[in-house]
């Protein structure tokens, strides 16, 4: 077999375990070896469309078993895959199509209309015609010649600071990752994960997919998140691993059924997007589930950190240690190593980082230090080598000489019992340049007004880093992986007085 990407993982894994059970999606369920049958005819029903080596082959739609079969019959193929994101507006699709140069779309019915408008002079609909056309195309085997270093996917950036770019990810990129995740999560063969995470987003395939798939595991694909029937799949399936973001695991705590569900098959809990809060990791425990918090971005593949279970209480809000075959140092603004304890600039080296941007070789430059990738995120390391991410550099406040770093006056509001969600952002301030604002959202039934909770921030921290005024909000815009979008907050509340209410 010459192809040696991840195109090639469903007939490998079909000549290993070809009976056992691959993916549930609603009523279907599918066999490694049908999975590997219906990739096949993919893959020929892709090429008879035009599709080559290097081709750009696009996904648009929810989770849903089409989305893989497009994924590996384009690495067969030795074509590129691009996941879209089903929450970008429809000029930031065209964007992302257009940029990618994606010669075929493969779309859910719901984005029918939009495929037809997109200028993709090729489609194929997920619809009543898709399992005809698989039917209906050949299985013979392909094998085109595919190496660990030819490109496999573009895969954008979430664009929250600014328009998304392409970052360039190969077989090796992908593969890697994926062996630092089954040695550092310990993935087992017989795991049946639960992921109603979109797959668009790089931690829910490629840290919980694609590990469970090389394994040869069970995956139980939703496509959209329910927090009852979360507990209902748990049950019904045995499910050993699961992937969210912190608010999902929160709406799923909060089911009045949660107590008596039986969640004895869990292994773990597998979380990024965010820091998990203590309290949470506290109502797991109590139910006999344990958390294994990941720190990543697309252009790691995406994994850079792991807090394990053991340690997720001892060094709650920490990122973890890196994985293993990736490394990380702290920089100062001179690029030289910052002391331990000191803050600087995570750099990441190692397997699963990118190449670079999809045609920006400026960008790609840019992000890029003797190698080492760039996160734009401050962090500093304790004794033990846990990193903790204290803010983005493009986040920092700079108030009257002082720097502060939203995420450490974040983790201190979240101590507040009354605090379900916050983000803390600079305004403008004549006397200190900028000050800090805290937005808001309180828990359900929960009361506490601007003043205490300020209050309560005193002693807890400098008075420079405490915020002048408190914003109290419904919900706070955050992306599908969870993280907040602090450019959509700055404009919605940096111009707002302390009641809310426009400057």
């Amino acid at each position: 077999m010459r192809n040696h990407g991840i195109g090639s993982w469903t007939a490998r894994r079909a000549r290993k375990t070809p009976h056992r059970l691959a993916v549930v999606h609603q009523g279907s369920r599918y066999t490694y070896a049908q999975l590997h049958d219906r990739t096949t005819r993919l893959a020929h029903r892709l090429r008879s469309l035009g599709v080559r080596r290097g081709d750009s082959v696009a996904f648009l739609g929810p989770n849903h078993p089409a989305f893989l079969e497009t994924l590996f019959a384009a690495g067969r193929l030795g074509a590129v895959f691009v996941p879209l994101n089903i929450r970008l507006a429809d000029a930031e699709l065209r964007h992302c199509l257009a940029d990618s140069g994606t010669s075929v779309l493969v779309h859910s019915p719901s984005f029918g209309a939009f495929a037809a408008a997109s200028g993709v002079g090729r489609l194929v609909a997920v619809d009543d015609t898709y399992d005809k056309a698989l039917a209906q195309a050949p299985n013979s085997p392909l094998d085109e010649n595919v190496t660990l270093d030819d490109l496999a996917m573009i895969m954008y950036t979430s664009g929250t600071t600014g328009r998304a770019k392409g970052a360039v990810l190969s077989h090796s990129n992908l593969t890697w990752n994926s062996i630092n995740t089954l040695v550092d999560a310990d993935f087992a063969s017989d795991e049946v994960t639960l992921l109603s995470a979109p797959m668009f987003h790089t931690a829910a395939l490629n840290m919980t997919c694609l590990p469970t798939f090389l394994k040869g595991g069970t995956l139980i694909l939703e496509e959209s998140f329910s927090p009852s029937r979360t507990i209902d799949l748990v049950e019904e399936h045995g499910v050993t691993v699961m992937f969210g973001v912190p608010t999902m695991f929160q709406q799923i705590a909060a089911e009045e059924r949660f107590a008596e569900a039986d969640l004895s098959s869990v292994r773990k809990m597998m979380c990024g997007g965010a820091p998990v809060q203590q309290a949470l990791i506290r109502t797991y425990e109590q139910r006999g589930v344990r958390f294994l918090q990941g720190y990543g971005m697309t252009e790691a593949a995406p994994g850079v950190c792991l807090l394990d279970a053991e340690n997720a209480l001892a060094k709650a809000g920490s990122a973890g240690v890196p994985h293993f075959f990736n490394d990380v140092r702290i920089a100062d603004p001179a690029g030289h190593d910052a002391e331990r304890g000191e803050r600087g600039e995570l750099l990441v080296e190692g397997p699963t980082i990118m190449s670079g941007y999809w045609g920006l070789p400026d960008a790609t430059a840019a992000a890029f230090t003797d190698g080492w990738f760039r996160t734009g995120d401050v962090a500093i390391a304790d004794e033990d080598g846990y990193v903790t991410i204290v803010d983005r550099v493009k986040d920092m406040i700079i108030s009257g000489g002082e720097n502060i770093y939203p995420a450490e006056v974040e983790k201190a509001l979240y101590e507040h019992p009354a605090v379900a969600d916050c983000a803390v952002i600079g305004v403008p301030d004549e006397k200190w340049g900028e000050v800090g604002r805290a937005v808001v959202v309180l828990a359900p039934d929960a009361e506490a007004s601007a003043e205490e909770i300020l209050a309560f921030l005193d002693g807890r921290l400098a008075r420079y880093k405490i915020p002048k005024s408190v914003v109290l909000a419904d919900a706070l815009p955050r992306s599908g992986a969870g993280k907040l979008l602090k450019p959509r907050i700055r404009e919605a509340y940096g111009t707002t007085d302390s009641s809310g209410a426009p400057a």
